[in-house]
C-alpha cells in the first residue's frame, strides 16, 4: 500500500537491531544507556526501546517531561542552564540532575538535595569534525574546565561528559578515555556514577563491539562507577527513511527531480552541517544522474544526487535514508509545507500511521487554537 507523501517511516525491525547491540554492551560491559531524545522523541516506539535501555536523558524541562511519561524508568535532566521554574517540576519527575555550571549547582542545591546530582565537564579533549558541534571548541560554555572545588564535590556523586561527536573511530575512543581517566582520576575516585555521553557510534556494524565492551568494563572496574552512555543517533541509526514523491522534472545543465518535502523544512540537521542526504537504491554507475531537490522557495533546498538506469517521473518515490536523528524533532512548518506524517513498521509487519499534520496544526503553530475565521 502506497502513503501519502510526505512521510517518515520508522522500521523497529531496524531499530531492534541497534537496541539489542546497546543491550549487549549493557549486559557484558555493566553500562547503561539513556536515550538522547535531543536527538530522538518520537516516543510512539518508546514501548520497544525502553525494554533495551535504561532511560531518557534530556536538555529541557519539556524533554524531561516527555521521557518520565512516555519512557519511564530513569530521567536524567540536563540543560545548559536551568530556571527556578525548571527546577520546581524537575526536582518532582528526575532521578539524576546534571548542572552546567558550580553557579547553578550551589544556586539549587538545597532544591535539588533528595536527587543524585552530577556536575557536566569540559576535558577540552574532543572528537569533531564540526566546528559548531564541537564540545570543546573556543569558549565553549559547556561544562566546567578543570576539577570541580571541594566545595562542590561535596554536591555530587556524579558527572558528565559529552566530547563526542559521531566518532567512528575506536582507537580514538579509548585514546581519549584514558586521557580523561588521568585528568580526572581523583575526582572519579569519589564518584558513584559517570556518563561518557553520546556521539559514539558503537551499534554500526564495522565497530569493534568487543573492544568497546571489554574498555567500558574495564574503567568500571578501575574507578568502581556505573557508566552511563546517552545514545541519540547509536539508537536509530539507519532506522528510518524519509519518503517523498516527485512532482516534476525540470533542467538547468542537469536534471532536477523536485519532490514534496524540503531539506530545510524535514531534514534541517543535513543543511545546518552543510551534508546530504543518501537516496535509497541510488546506482554508482547509473547512466541518468539527477538532483533531488525540495519544493520551498530557498535556493539551496538541495537533498542530494541520485543515480539510476531508469528516468524518474513525476509520481515516482524518492526515499531518503537514515532520516531519523535530529530530525523529527527539528522538523518545521517553513514555506508553510506540510509536515510528513510519521507511519511506524511494527515488528509484525503492520504499518502504524502514529501522526499526520493538517492545516490546523499549521495555522496553531504561531497563533490561538481556533477553527477557521471564515
Amino acid at each position: 500500500m502506497r502513503y501519502p507523501t510526505p512521510y517518515y517511516l520508522i522500521d523497529e525491525r531496524k531499530l531492534l537491531k541497534n537496541l539489542k547491540r546497546i543491550q549487549q554492551v549493557r549486559t557484558q560491559a555493566g553500562a547503561k544507556s539513556v536515550l538522547a531524545l535531543k536527538c530522538f522523541s518520537t516516543w510512539p516506539v518508546f514501548n520497544l526501546m525502553r525494554q533495551y535501555m535504561d532511560g531518557t536523558t534530556s536538555s529541557s524541562l519539556y524533554e524531561a517531561q516527555l521521557g518520565y511519561e512516555e519512557f519511564g524508568k530513569e530521567v536524567h535532566a540536563y540543560s545548559v542552564a536551568f530556571s527556578e521554574q525548571d527546577i520546581e517540576q524537575l526536582s518532582s519527575i528526575s532521578d539524576k540532575i546534571i548542572f552546567n555550571s558550580i553557579s547553578q549547582l550551589q544556586q539549587f542545591a538545597e532544591q535539588t538535595k533528595h536527587l543524585a546530582r552530577g556536575l557536566r565537564l569540559n576535558p577540552q579533549l574532543s572528537y569533531s569534525e564540526y566546528d559548531l558541534a564541537d564540545p570543546a571548541r573556543q569558549y565553549s560554555r559547556l561544562g566546567i574546565i578543570g576539577p570541580p572545588p571541594p566545595e562542590a564535590n561535596a554536591l555530587i556523586n556524579g558527572a558528565m561528559l559529552h566530547y563526542n561527536c559521531e566518532n567512528t573511530d575506536f582507537e580514538n575512543f579509548s585514546s581519549l578515555l584514558n586521557q580523561i581517566g588521568k585528568q580526572y582520576s581523583t575526582l572519579f575516585y569519589k564518584l558513584d556514577w559517570l556518563s561518557l555521553g553520546g556521539g559514539i557510534y558503537f551499534t554500526r556494524d564495522d565497530y569493534p563491539l568487543e573492544e568497546f565492551i571489554k574498555k567500558l568494563k574495564a574503567f568500571s572496574e578501575q574507578f568502581d562507577l556505573q557508566i552511563y552512555l546517552e545514545p541519540g543517533e547509536t539508537a536509530i541509526t539507519d532506522s528510518t527513511t524519509l519518503v517523498t514523491t516527485v512532482l516534476d522534472i525540470v533542467h538547468n545543465e542537469r536534471d532536477i527531480a523536485i519532490v514534496d518535502s524540503s531539506i530545510e523544512a524535514h531534514m534541517l540537521d543535513l543543511l545546518t552541517y552543510q551534508e546530504t542526504a543518501q537516496v535509497k537504491d541510488s546506482a554508482k554507475t547509473g547512466e541518468l544522474h539527477y538532483i533531488i531537490a525540495g519544493k520551498s522557495c530557498l535556493a539551496g533546498d538541495i537533498f542530494g544526487e541520485y543515480r539510476t538506469n531508469t528516468p524518474l517521473k513525476p509520481g515516482d518515490q524518492v526515499k531518503l535514508c537514515d532520516a531519523g536523528g535530529y530530525t523529527m524533532v527539528k522538523m518545521n512548518w517553513f514555506n508553510g509545507l506540510n509536515m510528513p506524517s510519521i507511519i511506524i513498521k511494527r515488528l509484525t509487519g503492520h504499518y502504524d500511521t502514529v501522526k499526520t499534520f493538517s492545516y490546523q496544526d499549521f495555522k496553531n503553530n504561531l497563533g490561538p487554537s481556533r477553527g477557521s475565521s471564515r
